[in-house]
């Protein structure tokens, strides 16, 4: 069985359909009203308007649960389809991915594209636009989702010298070797490591680490810090990360 492709274009007034082969020959052609096929080979049924639609839904199903299992590094999109518009697919996309999405319409009122990135769209293109301006916006697109990608995973894991952050696992290691810290423990080494040689009071670190509300008195600091030490440090008296400004707090700095 031979495979082909289908190229649709479906608006709420009028639809059109191409089919090629995977050579990009074009096999036929329909429009509606009628939807049948201008026969250029042999093997082609005619297709009803309703049937056509039928399976268009069916595709526009099975490319939303396919964005859901597999990722993907940009989507274009068609505000006009039939019985599902590209506002509603972009909103159930939007529910368990943040991949970038371009909406292509032939409506261009300011409300039209204003409801389009409230919905999630990154751009807009209204028709009919330039092919060049298309790759153009997708290249620029996928240039700042790959930026923010590497900044995302830059927050989540940092390296040191020797010692290593993986903010998203709470996890520390030292050598490579795995280090157990308290949740307190944890979050001073993170916001010192992401602030180095930022000098904070035990004040600060009580109020930002254990909040404003906590009881305790800055002494709570002095000891989480000896203890962090005692984990972190080959010689806690002498240390390499975790240093003491006297009379005014602690900073990070690698030695």
């Amino acid at each position: 069985m031979e495979k082909y492709l289908m190229g649709i274009d479906a608006g709420n007034t009028s639809s059109k359909v191409v089919i090629f082969d995977l050579y990009g020959k074009m096999i036929a052609t329909a429009a509606t009203p009628s939807m049948h096929f201008k026969r250029r080979g042999e093997g082609f049924e005619e297709f009803d308007v309703t049937e056509l639609w039928n399976l268009i839904s069916v595709c526009i199903k099975e490319a939303v649960e396919k964005a859901k299992d597999k990722k993907y590094d940009i989507i274009l999109l068609d505000l006009m389809l039939p019985k599902m518009d590209g506002l509603e697919v972009c909103q159930q996309i939007r529910e368990f991915s943040n991949v970038p999405i371009v909406m292509l319409t032939a409506k261009g009122e300011d409300m039209d594209k204003i409801l389009g990135l409230e919905y999630g769209a990154d751009d807009y293109i209204t028709k009919p636009f330039n092919i060049l301006e298309v790759k153009a916006r997708i290249k620029a697109i996928m240039r700042r989702a790959g930026s923010d990608h590497e900044e995302k995973e830059k927050a989540k894991s940092i390296q040191v010298g020797d010692l290593r952050m993986d903010c998203e696992g709470r996890r520390v290691f030292i050598a490579g070797k795995e280090i157990n810290l308290t949740a307190k423990e944890f979050d001073v080494l993170e916001l010192l490591v992401f602030n180095p040689n930022k000098v904070y009071s035990r004040e600060n670190l009580l109020n930002i680490v254990w909040g404003y509300e906590y009881p305790g008195d800055v002494r709570t600091v002095d000891v989480h810090i000896r203890r962090l030490r005692e984990k972190i440090e080959t010689n806690p008296s002498e240390p390499k990360y975790v240093h003491t400004k006297w009379g005014v707090g602690y900073y990070f700095q690698a030695q």
